[in-house]
C-alpha cells in the first residue's frame, strides 16, 4: 500500500539518537551510529520523530510501504521487556497493591502557589465534553489518564497549565475514545496534543486511542507522550 512514511537522511544524521527515543513504536534505531527506520510496519506515519532532529534529517514521503502493525509493534516492546528484565506478575498491574515511602519535602519546597488550580475549561471527562466545544479552537490539547494527577504531585504546573484537559480511563469506561478524539482533531483548530498515561499496560489504551483519533482526523499536529510511573515520577527523567 501507498502510505506516508518517515524517511531519513543518513547524510544529515549526526547521530544525536533523539529520534530513537522519540519513536514510540520502536521504529528507529541507531546503526553503526546513524539513525535507521528498521521496520516499515513499526512506523505509524506520526512523525513523532521529526521535531526532536536537530539536522532536519528526517521528512515524510509517500510511498510503497507495509501497513502499520500495532500488533507487530506491542509484541516487539514486549520481547524488549523480557530481554531487559522486565517481567509482569500474573494479573492486572494496575491493580497491584503497593507502598511507598515518599520523602516529606522541605518549607522551602512547598509554596501556596503549588495549590493553585490551573483547570480553564469544564467538563473534562472525555465522554462528557462537547466536539464542538469553543475552548478547542486553537488549544493546546492534553489527553490524561484518570490516575496521573493523582499520582504527579506538580500535575496543574507540568501539565494542564496552558492546556485545554481531557481525561478518561479506558479500563474502566469500557470505551473506545478514538472515536470522540478523532471529532475533537478534525472539527478544531488543535495546536498540539499531549498524552499522560500511566505506566501500567492497561493505561496503553488512551494513548493508542490518541494516536489513532491522530491518524484518523488527516492532520499533522506535533504531539508527545509522558508516562507517568506508579510512584509518582515522569519515566526517563
Amino acid at each position: 500500500m501507498k502510505r506516508r512514511i518517515i524517511e531519513i537522511n543518513r547524510d544529515k544524521c549526526n547521530g544525536c539518537g533523539a529520534c530513537a527515543k522519540a519513536c514510540h513504536e520502536g521504529a528507529i534505531a541507531m546503526v553503526d551510529g546513524k539513525a535507521k527506520l528498521m521496520r516499515d510496519d513499526y512506523c505509524d506515519g506520526l512523525g513523532d520523530c521529526l521535531p526532536t532532529c536537530p539536522t532536519g534529517a528526517i521528512t515524510f514521503v509517500e510511498r510503497e510501504a507495509a501497513a502499520y502493525d500495532e500488533q507487530a509493534v506491542l509484541k516487539n516492546k514486549q520481547k524488549k521487556m523480557r530481554e531487559e528484565g522486565i517481567s509482569l506478575p500474573g494479573g492486572c498491574p494496575g491493580m497491584r497493591m503497593k507502598t511507598f515511602r515518599q520523602e516529606e519535602p522541605s518549607d522551602m519546597e512547598v509554596s501556596p502557589a503549588v495549590s493553585r488550580s490551573r483547570l480553564s475549561q469544564w467538563p473534562v471527562q472525555i465522554k462528557l465534553v462537547p466536539v464542538n466545544a469553543p475552548y478547542f479552537n486553537g488549544a493546546k490539547l492534553l489527553i490524561a489518564a484518570d490516575c496521573t494527577a493523582y499520582a504527579y504531585a506538580a500535575f496543574h504546573e507540568r501539565f494542564i497549565k496552558g492546556h485545554i484537559t481531557l481525561v478518561g480511563c479506558p479500563k474502566l469506561d469500557g470505551v473506545d475514545y478514538s472515536e470522540k478524539l478523532t471529532e475533537v482533531i478534525r472539527k478544531n483548530d488543535i495546536r498540539s496534543v499531549t498524552v499522560v498515561r500511566m505506566e501500567v499496560p492497561c493505561c496503553g489504551g488512551l494513548e493508542n486511542a490518541a494516536k489513532t483519533a491522530l491518524q484518523k482526523s488527516g492532520k499533522f499536529i506535533p504531539w508527545q507522550v509522558a508516562v507517568i510511573t506508579t510512584d509518582g515520577r515522569i519515566s526517563d527523567e
